[in-house]
């Protein structure tokens, strides 16, 4: 029998991955080419919409190079999948060509036009038909914000010839030469377009955001045909692109969150922590929000969700801003060189605080300074607030569905931590398990693509993949409850 391998696609903030996955979801080979994103004005953030390309074409041809010189074929390539960053969007024409840069999801620029929505009392009615909020980390606020402040756009929209599409719809716009126009139900719950409730595009919140005319990607399930690409020539022939889903519900379908009660925490940039909630839409009265965790043919899975905004970017920024260590790997020691933080606490709101508190205009903030302090008590309160903030998007999360957390299954680049894996677990009094998946939301994206192109029969033979992880149990009297409560007792002043 011919080799299958599966093409993946992961295109995050801060890069894009190409991962070669062979059936058993093994790695066979992979590349990471790095994406910059620019800052032009306070609270903007935005990428190049033809830097996001041409990363993804080089990193699948790195990938597919390294893969042939250790004696593979192109050829064996069989299906590739696209898992992306999630919320960023682009707007362009029927020609492919962009109408401004990438806005991505951290950009804050719609700070204003969300308090004027707010002020309408319009949110419920948009919770009730989208599952979101009101707040700049979806893309609906920020595509009004363009639209308000381009003159252009707002005539090509009144004109319908604006293409609206978060990452995945752009990859496939112009990687199948504009022959193909979709996205997948996981990237459109983050729009505030479409409702979660029939799985369509809802035209009353394009009405109620002044969006009428805009051009909307056809929805889709995560695991079906969306399009064909060579890559620019890359493959001797197209190969079907048979998944795509956001990044965070990609994290959980690689890690088997198949099963209502499962859930999973990514720690990387940010964090997001999806809970699969099952065939029946969740509803969330305390900052969280819902959302489809993935789908594959008929089969729908709801989530809640608990959005974290500054999760590794915090010990990011104690590094390159603060010049605490070179390495991040050095904070686990520097951290328990301390017996505890000293008093020290740090809240990370360096772009507002998401779940539960959800308080986009708050700015960072150190409290607790002594002349006893120093860099070491910094960089544990800096690793706590990670621990911290997971703690009490799960707290609200068990409230919200009425089912306590029996395991959580982590992964991203913290998971590496130990210091906080045994904080995290003993703060939440259950098993955490940090998957030893250095590309968990590559993987998701290839399963759901093997399934939509047949390499797999079923959710079930997924299931049976294995693969390996860490267990961190908790401890009773390990960790003192008096730091968390610090936490709790700041955020509570804010």
């Amino acid at each position: 029998m011919a080799k299958r391998v599966i093409l993946a696609i992961d295109q995050g903030t801060s890069g894009s991955k190409a991962v070669l996955f062979d059936t058993a979801g093994v790695i066979l080979a992979r590349a990471t080419v790095p994406l910059e994103s620019l800052y032009p004005s306070p609270g903007f953030v935005e990428q190049e919409p033809e830097e996001i390309i041409r990363t993804v074409v080089e990193a699948v041809r790195l990938a597919v190079n390294n893969y042939t010189s250790g004696g593979g074929e192109a050829a064996d390539i069989v299906c590739c999948g696209i898992s992306n960053q999630r919320e960023t969007f682009l707007l362009w024409d029927g020609d492919g060509q962009p109408y401004s840069k990438a806005v991505v999801w951290q950009c804050k620029r719609s700070v204003q036009v969300c308090e004027r929505l707010k002020a309408d009392d319009v949110e419920e009615e948009l919770n009730r038909r989208t599952g979101l909020i009101i707040d700049p980390y979806f893309s609906g606020t920020k595509l009004v914000w363009l639209k308000e402040n381009r003159g252009d756009i707002a005539r090509a929209i009144g004109r319908s010839e604006v293409f609206f599409g978060t990452v995945d719809s752009w990859l496939l716009y112009r990687l199948s030469r504009e022959r193909s126009y979709a996205t997948d139900y996981t990237n459109a719950s983050r729009t505030l377009f479409m409702n979660l409730n029939d799985l369509s595009w809802d035209s009353n919140m394009l009405s109620v955001l002044g969006l009428e005319g805009l051009r909307l990607p056809a929805l889709h399930s995560s695991s079906s045909l969306f399009g064909h690409t060579d890559f620019d020539g890359i493959l001797p022939e197209a190969v079907p692109i048979t998944g795509m889903i956001g990044d965070s519900h990609a994290a959980a379908f690689g890690e088997h969150c198949f099963d209502h009660g499962t859930a999973k925490a990514t720690l990387g940039t940010g964090s997001s922590i999806l809970m699969n909630a099952g065939p029946i839409r969740p509803m969330s009265t305390n900052g969280l929000v819902s959302t489809i965790c993935w789908s594959a043919g008929e089969r729908v899975d709801y989530a809640l969700e608990g959005i974290i905004v500054s999760c590794g970017s915090t010990i990011t920024w104690l590094r390159d801003q603060l010049g605490f260590f070179s390495e991040s790997r050095e904070t686990e020691e520097i951290a328990t060189s301390v017996p505890d933080n000293g008093g020290v606490c740090l809240i990370p709101a360096f772009a507002g605080l998401g779940a539960p508190y959800w308080k986009m205009d708050q700015r960072g903030l150190i409290t607790g300074l002594t002349f006893g302090s120093g860099r070491a008590h910094i960089v544990r309160a800096g690793l706590e607030s990670v621990a911290y903030q997971v703690k009490d998007v799960i707290s609200t999360m068990e409230n919200d569905a009425g089912r306590a957390l029996t395991a959580l299954r982590v992964d991203g680049g913290l998971t590496a931590n130990d210091f906080v894996m045994n904080l995290m677990a003993d703060l939440l009094g259950v098993s955490v398990e940090a998957i030893e998946l250095t590309e968990a939301s590559a993987l998701g994206a290839a399963f759901l693509a093997g399934l939509g192109a047949g390499v797999f029969g079923s959710i079930e033979e997924i299931a049976g993949i294995s693969y390996n992880s860490v267990n961190y149990k908790p401890v009773k009297g390990r960790n003192s409850t008096a730091g968390y409560q610090m936490w709790k007792d700041q955020i509570g002043r804010l």
